[in-house]
């Protein structure tokens, strides 16, 4: 089968760059994945779209040639298998708190006998190529998700989970839940608490050989990640991304024309 270019990238020491979708259609995901992202996401967890939109997504990005990952609903075999078989070569698991969370993912994650995934690859056997059924238990990606109090006191455990190849950090659940509500959710945390937390997540999955990613606002902070360890930045989404160009040209515009009138002098006829 086609195999998992991250697995190779890492392998050569190099980070990568992940896009994320939240807008569930097909043309928008395309321009994502054209882009140059290493990897793309399609959240199912708090996008705007289900099920029915991410096969045509998963469609449309195929031919930009970066590597198809989903952020499932929750922990639940029906849809982390559907979207394997649609087309995903990799999952990202949202509060995973325990090790037997962490067990039971990855074993929707592997056929048997490294799990208990339903055999039934409607799309993705065309999609990514001969040998399917041989080659996918070793080129799918299982990414964990820590952002609880609970998953951070587990989170040795949870990184020694066998067959789990990456902890995905979603940093607002995480400060909201490490703080208690004392401090606001958002990406890019700057509190020393918060980046001591980070720094632990990195040095579990350098422990246990497994990956490290985090989503991120901002290439700035993104790049600082990686130089504490990560393996894999979110650098925005689609929606952030439409927002903020939106946003720009109309300020652009506000300050460019302010003093400007509309009125024209009345001509002679």
């Amino acid at each position: 089968m086609i195999p998992n270019k991250l697995k190779a990238l890492w392998a050569e020491g190099k980070p990568t760059i992940n896009g994320w979708c939240s807008i569930g259609n097909p043309f928008t995901a395309e321009i994502m994945a054209a882009q140059g992202f290493d990897s793309v996401t399609i959240d199912m967890q708090h996008g705007a779209l289900d099920y029915s939109a991410v096969l045509p997504m998963f469609q449309a990005m195929r031919a930009s040639g970066a590597v198809l990952l989903a952020r499932v609903p929750w922990l639940e075999p029906g849809i982390i298998m559907k979207a394997l078989d649609a087309g995903a070569y990799g999952i990202i698991c949202p509060m995973v708190n325990s090790a037997e969370d962490a067990a039971r993912f990855v074993s929707y994650m592997r056929y048997p006998p490294h799990g208990q995934r339903s055999f039934g690859p409607t799309r993705v056997s065309f999609a990514a190529g001969a040998n399917y059924a041989g080659e996918a238990n070793d080129n799918m990606l299982a990414f964990a998700m820590i952002e609880t109090a609970e998953g951070m006191a587990n989170l040795d455990a949870i990184a020694a989970t066998p067959g789990l190849d990456g902890i995905y950090v979603g940093p607002a659940d995480l400060t909201l839940s490490l703080t208690t509500g004392r401090l606001a959710p958002g990406f890019d945390r700057e509190e020393p608490e918060m980046i001591a937390a980070l720094q632990t997540i990195v040095a579990a999955c350098n422990k246990n050989g497994i990956r490290a990613a985090l989503h991120c606002g901002t290439p700035d902070y993104a790049a600082r990640a990686i130089g504490w360890g990560f393996d894999m930045t979110t650098v925005g989404g689609d929606s952030r991304f439409l927002a903020a160009a939106a946003g720009a040209a109309v300020a652009g515009f506000r300050k460019l024309t302010d003093g400007f009138s509309t009125k024209t002098e009345k001509g002679a006829y």
